[in-house]
């Protein structure tokens, strides 16, 4: 029996550095990857797909995201049990208690802890530990597996929000699924899977090879790894095998680069043309190094005439250590003479002095004098 494990679609999700064209393409690639995880459904035989919690970025969203939720869903060839996590629980605003989810037969919100046979699917059964709240305050997997009995000749798949303890830093949070007793369940019988969702790169838990984190269908943010992905799952009561399957295409690249020289500033020109998807590509670079200003400037014009093809390009100012220093090669190019010279080689002092202002205002007088010796 095969079936689709993912979780943190977060749909609805937005990114406040993203411009409004990138920032729609970003919400839409959710959106899309509904479609995805169905053609890859058929592909590879899988009779449904579980979504181990926060399916929407949050209870209050627009309705045109959710009707464009909904009608991906409608168009799933297979049943999909949806699993409310922290994001998207089941409080009094709850999203995945909207009547227009209704209108998605195939779909199938676990709003209780009883197990619910997979339509179509003889003896496959999917129990869920729903969040009600945003802060539980109890480990709901253990809850879950507490109220269950062995399955028999049942397959029984499980899913589950929230870090277990032996990747959760914090693991004294009441919510922290205790690994150790989800390990038991699976070998007592109560559980032949489970389905994990709230950490967002693909991950294997403990040593049974049937607890996973599926990882995010789109990436969300630099401090994933692995994420893009669903897990194909065969399973039977002898064996697991747990497959990726990229479902994205989104990047989040987070660069270090020294620069202190023409050569450096060209190597990371080089760097950025051979990205293959810059329109889905979000970089936040930082540099450290010293530049003079000719090859400052070619750097800020690099990033400007970038930053166009990208979904995002910017510096990231807080880790970046580039000192800009003007040398007499730079004030030969800048073609200076009277007051303007006069306030370069001012600036110039203050700059080595160590006067970032000054080293700001030397290299926005290069610019400018560099275009209006150009035009």
């Amino acid at each position: 029996m095969k079936f689709i494990h993912t979780s943190d679609w977060q749909l609805g999700m937005t990114r406040a550095y993203l411009a409004s064209e990138a920032s729609a393409r970003f919400s839409q690639a959710r959106i899309d990857a509904i479609r995805t995880l169905g053609e890859l459904a058929v592909a590879h035989g899988a009779a449904f797909i579980v979504v181990a919690g926060d399916v929407f970025e949050s209870n209050q969203l627009s309705r045109e995201t959710l009707r464009r939720a909904v009608d991906a869903l409608r168009r799933l060839p297979v049943p999909v049990f949806l699993l409310p996590g922290n994001h998207d629980p089941l409080d009094g605003s709850a999203i995945l208690r909207a009547p227009e989810l209704a209108e998605a037969e195939q779909v199938i919100v676990l709003e209780d802890m009883q197990p619910v046979a997979v339509p179509g699917v003889q003896g496959v059964e999917v129990v869920g530990a729903p969040w009600t709240s945003k802060r539980p305050g109890r480990d709901l997997c253990a809850q879950l597996i507490d109220s269950l009995e062995p399955a028999g000749a049942n397959l029984r798949v499980a899913i589950c929000h929230g870090q277990v303890d032996a990747l959760e830093p914090d693991a004294d949070k009441p919510e922290t699924i205790a690994l150790a007793w989800a390990e038991a369940a699976l070998r007592d019988g109560r559980l032949d899977y489970l389905a994990l969702g709230d950490r967002h790169s693909v991950t294997s838990v403990g040593d049974t090879g049937r607890i996973w984190y599926s990882g995010a269908p789109v990436a969300t943010d630099f401090t994933e790894s692995d994420p893009n992905q669903a897990l194909l799952v065969t399973i039977d009561s002898e064996r697991c095998h747990v497959e990726p399957l990229v479902v994205g295409g989104w990047h989040f690249l987070a660069p270090h680069f020294e620069m202190n020289s023409t050569a450096d500033v060209q190597r990371f020109e080089a760097w950025l043309q051979a990205l293959e998807d810059p329109v889905r590509t979000i970089v936040k670079v930082s540099f450290a190094g010293t530049l003079n200003l000719a090859d400052a400037a070619r750097l800020d014009d690099m990033l400007d005439r970038y930053a166009e093809s990208f979904a995002s390009l910017r510096r990231r100012q807080r880790h970046s250590d580039l000192a800009v220093l003007a040398d007499a090669l730079d004030a030969d190019t800048a073609a200076l003479s009277g007051y303007a010279r006069a306030t370069w080689q001012e600036l110039q002092a203050a700059a080595h002095a160590g006067d970032d202002a000054a080293r700001d205002a030397l290299k926005l007088l290069y610019r400018l004098s560099r275009k209006a010796a150009s035009s």
